[in-house]
């Protein structure tokens, strides 16, 4: 199974592999070799294009021996997450676009349902496969033409509270469904809680794993009589030895633990359950993430995600964008190394992530305060109730969630934060738009759910600096739940200042004061709107450029002091319809100030989901780049941009 990553593998039986079909036509041992072919391909074409290494790597012989057994894509194979699906791609038709694997115009980084028959159900978020297997298996039964559904969801994904409700429906509802529980003790960071605990407890059953081997291999080969008692024999070795489990209790019939990386085990297994399979049922793999390739399983985070690489070392290679700042930290280590100094000084601050503590800078503050910091799983709703508890037992909770996970908890947002009014902190990361993980991670929506709330206070920091101002502004905020959100990525390196100040609650600042046009930011957009000024500036136009800080509460007076005094106000936020630029528009509205010869432009996200590519392009397709900025100024100006004069539409204001 190791690969020897001296140079690209031969690959004689995977060259010839067009189709799924085709794997179930060979033998045994062919599979084993193949298996290893697509497991070096794999980690060529990853080396070239970055991305989910290791849990691929991870599932490489759960992926030939679920193609060589079902007759995909009639069955449905629902991949949890998806981004273990790069095997899964090369062997259903994908091998030659691999190159352009989560590139603008190329392969998601995820299932996707317009991109093969074989992606039944797009994932990009985890424990969705359960549910969505569960209503291709009532489609079916209820006259669709669908064959079997074969889910695959990791031991981290379990964490989840929606796992859980789709395992309890479906043992209810007793119908024939297939869930491999791929477990490698690890999901991005190592899996945390009493579920992760229950599953090394049963893979610690080696006796019970050779009964059950024994059972399955020969079972099927008896007279029902004597097979009922080897079953039974089965169910009770496992309570003796503590292995009965919770799946059993919910109605699925549970074979395991077994080698996921065994591939004729699995083999034998699966034909065994899919000749005589009735029911739910679960099947307990052992796997190890990054298997076969020896830098991904000494790596920490087992090449979970990765930039291109050394194909022999697993170095990184040398980044050679003319963009890069090597000198600028990212924002999400400005955050965690701001919440630490904080920390500090007040023995309150508690530090909250579900599953993401390296992504969102949880870890480094776990390290200064073991003590004071939680991970709870893949399991944002609760960690957002449990920070809403901490809260209301007069601790300092800074609950640090991606944008696009802080989604999953907005019931708990509004009922067990917002209605109690509790000073729960939401650090919010990667807002905004991401690149190559494209429209499934865009935090494009949380400025509009957020900002809604009564008495929520939502702020966006400029820059990185401005970041470790906000950071220390949560902390004093007590007045109800406060949240300011941030990209991801590197700083624009400005100078960080030693300690963060309190920013006054919803108070903006001018940056560049001008005339005529008015451009307001919320967040780092500022930076385009200062770049788009220089090509205002050579067209005669010097515009006012303002920084809102603040969603919520808006700077009133500012916006005000703004709509008076100039003929054009353009808004500018990285976030979809309804955020930022509503409730300006909202206020003008009510303030009486638009109709007055005052025109308003809001700049947002379009409403549409933009396709994968680097954020600077995806930037530029929704027209909030500096070139973008500046167009949509001269064009409220009616300028002529061949004669360079700023043809003036000022008129008389109301004052």
């Amino acid at each position: 199974m190791k690969v020897s990553p001296s140079a690209q593998s031969a690959t004689p039986i995977l060259d010839k592999i067009t189709d799924p079909k085709q794997l179930r036509r060979l033998s045994d041992t062919t599979l084993c070799r193949l298996a290893d072919e697509l497991r070096a391909d794999t980690i060529d074409s990853v080396s070239r294009t970055g991305g989910h290494l290791g849990s691929t790597l991870g599932v490489i012989e759960l992926t030939v021996a679920i193609h060589a057994v079902f007759d995909t894509p009639r069955d449905k194979l629902i991949w949890d997450v998806g981004h273990q699906a790069y095997a899964h791609k090369i062997l259903t038709g994908r091998r030659a676009r691999m190159t352009t694997l989560r590139k603008e115009n190329g392969l998601s980084g995820f299932t996707k349902r317009s991109e093969s028959d074989y992606d039944p159900f797009g994932a990009a978020h985890s424990s969705t496969s359960i549910s969505a297997g569960l209503g291709f298996a009532a489609a079916r039964d209820m006259g669709a033409d669908i064959g079997d559904v074969i889910c695959v969801i990791g031991d981290g994904a379990m964490s989840a509270g929606m796992a859980y409700e789709a395992i309890n429906n479906a043992g209810a509802l007793g119908k024939r469904l297939f869930v491999i529980l791929n477990d490698n003790e690890m999901s991005i960071s190592p899996s945390v809680g009493a579920a992760s605990s229950h599953f090394a407890n049963l893979c610690r059953t080696l006796p019970v794993m050779e009964i059950d081997r024994l059972v399955r291999k020969g079972s099927r080969y008896l007279p029902d009589p004597i097979r009922t008692g080897m079953e039974r024999t089965q169910r009770a070795m496992r309570e003796l030895a503590g292995s009965g489990n919770i799946f059993e209790h919910l109605g699925f019939s549970y074979y395991g633990p077994v080698d996921g990386h065994n591939l004729k085990d699995l083999l034998t297994l699966l034909r065994a359950l899919k000749d005589h399979g009735d029911g739910p049922v679960l099947i307990h793999a052992i796997t190890r993430k990054g298997a076969g390739y020896e830098p991904a399983e000494q790596s920490a985070d087992k090449f979970h995600g990765v930039g291109t690489f050394n194909l022999v070392t697993g170095a990184p290679n040398a980044q050679t964008s003319p963009k890069a700042k090597p000198a600028a930290p990212s924002y999400t280590k400005v955050f965690g190394d701001s919440l630490i100094r904080e920390a500090e000084h007040d023995p309150a601050i508690v530090g909250i992530t579900a599953a993401m503590a390296s992504g969102t800078g949880i870890a480094a503050f776990a390290k200064a305060f073991p003590d004071r910091a939680y991970d709870a799983g893949i399991a944002e709703q609760h960690a957002v109730t449990f920070a809403a508890g901490l809260a209301a037992g007069g601790m300092k909770p800074f609950c640090a969630i991606y944008s696009t996970f802080l989604q999953r908890a907005y019931d708990q947002i509004v009922h067990d934060v917002a209605l109690q009014d509790l000073p729960v902190r939401f650090a919010i990361d990667r807002a905004g738009l991401v690149g190559a993980d494209g429209p499934t991670h865009a935090g494009a929506y949380d400025l509009a759910y957020l900002a809604n709330l009564p008495g929520m206070t939502v702020m966006a920091p400029a820059d990185e600096a401005e970041l470790v101002h906000m950071v220390a502004t949560a902390r004093a905020h007590s007045d109800g739940p406060i949240a300011f959100r941030y990209p991801r990525g590197t700083g624009v390196g400005v100078e960080l200042p030693r300690v963060g100040v309190p920013v006054p609650i919803g108070k903006g600042r001018i940056v560049r004061q001008g005339r005529s046009v008015a451009i307001l930011t919320l967040g780092p957009r500022l930076y385009e709107a200062l770049a788009a000024e220089k090509v205002l500036n050579a067209r005669g136009i010097f515009p006012t450029i303002a920084d809102a800080r603040f969603a919520k509460p808006l700077d009133t007076a500012l916006i005000e002091r703004l709509a008076r005094s100039h003929d054009l106000l353009v808004c500018v936020e990285e976030g979809a319809v309804g955020g930022f630029g509503s409730h300006v528009l909202h206020f003008l509205a009510a303030a009486d100030l638009l109709g007055t010869g005052l025109q308003v432009r809001s700049l947002t996200l379009p409403d549409e989901n933009i396709p994968q590519a680097s954020p600077e392009t995806m930037y530029a397709k929704a027209r909030l780049d500096s070139i973008n900025i500046a167009k949509t100024v001269l064009q409220c100006l009616s300028v002529d941009e061949g004669s360079g004069r700023d043809v003036s539409l000022r008129v008389t204001l109301r004052t």
